[in-house]
């Protein structure tokens, strides 16, 4: 049994930075993107009424602190168990909800504070991305620093986190160790965690000697919720990826059946054509034939003609019938006759 409890937890959580004020301080100065002079320096929770509404769903799967600074600029802090598509239109409507709580009757826009809402996603949500860090806000297409100031959204998948050394992010990685390697199996915490104070605080926070059966009961309690939750979210969506494959095969069979249709057609409508063809040729064919024959009994009858015409002539002549019958091939009864 390791020493410590998950810091992702509800009931630890809650208990770091929904009690320890320096230590979500710290956590927001080094998680969001935050210039030098917009540091955070104190904060005040926020009560219990403001705290944005759960699904029951939601309960289980999702811790939250919600706190704004002294510049009345507001954060809300998220841990999410489990990840589905909606997670990043119901962050920006709570947000939303939170920027617009903030006007009054006859208010000022240009009092209006920006809200931020930092989300640490135990799961991976863009499988082809290698950043773990993402940084959503209001930023012209073109003209890059060209920003309306105004709703923040950062989501961190703690699954890609990898501990390396960023001198100029050394909080940042603290912090993400701290959530990430942390946990019931833990004996003993690595050296750079137990050597800064505010991520030593908070290692002492969650030292498991420091919660009661009942606390543990209901920290057994979350996680049972959490992989329940997180059981049926995966059985949601292998359903609906059976229901897309099953679409996109009966997609792909009706696009074969009228591919297949189209293709049965014009077979159909080329053997047509080449039937037609052929029947064309045909009856071409034959009618040459009949021409070339109407030609060849004109051409036998005139040669018979000019053969009787030859004849009939040589006869006028006075030629013997044997001498007509040698130079034009009829015989004597047929000259006889002429």
């Amino acid at each position: 049994m390791g020493k410590y409890l998950d810091p992702k937890a509800d009931l630890t959580f809650k208990k770091i930075f929904g009690e320890h004020k320096n230590l979500v301080v710290s956590l927001l100065n080094a998680l969001l993107p935050l210039k030098s002079d917009e540091r955070v320096e104190s904060i005040e929770y926020w009560p219990a009424e403001k705290i944005p509404d759960r699904t029951e769903a939601e309960k289980y799967s999702i811790v939250d602190v919600c706190c704004k600074d002294n510049k009345k600029r507001e954060f809300i802090v998220e841990m999410q168990m489990t990840w589905t598509d909606s997670f990043k239109r119901r962050v920006l409507l709570n947000a939303s909800k939170a920027y617009v709580a903030q006007t009054g009757k006859g208010m000022n826009y240009s009092s209006l504070q920006p809200v931020y809402a930092l989300n640490f996603v135990n799961a991976v949500f863009l499988e082809d991305v290698d950043d773990y860090y993402h940084y959503y806000h209001l930023v012209h297409d073109k003209y890059t620093d060209e920003v309306i100031d105004g709703l923040h959204l950062i989501f961190i998948e703690l699954k890609k986190f990898r501990p390396v050394s960023f001198s100029e992010r050394k909080m940042q990685v603290l912090w993400l160790r701290f959530l990430t390697e942390i946990n019931e199996k833990t004996v003993e915490a690595p050296a750079e965690l137990l050597q800064n104070a505010e991520v030593n605080e908070a290692l002492e926070i969650v030292e498991r000697a420091a919660f009661s059966d009942e606390d543990m009961r209901f920290y057994d309690r979350f996680w049972d919720r959490v992989s329940t939750q997180r059981t049926f979210e995966e059985e949601v969506k292998r359903k609906a990826e059976e229901r897309a494959k099953e679409k996109a095969e009966k997609w792909a069979e009706e696009r074969v059946r009228k591919a297949e249709a189209m293709a049965e057609a014009k077979i159909e409508q080329a053997e047509a054509m080449a039937e037609a063809k052929i029947e064309q040729a045909e009856a071409m064919a034959e009618a040459k034939i009949e021409q070339a024959e109407a030609k060849a009994e004109q051409a036998e009858a005139k040669m018979k003609q000019t053969t009787i015409d030859t004849a009939r002539k040589l006869k006028s002549m006075g030629l013997p019938a044997k001498q007509i019958a040698e130079v034009t091939g009829l015989t004597a009864e047929q000259i006889e006759k002429i």
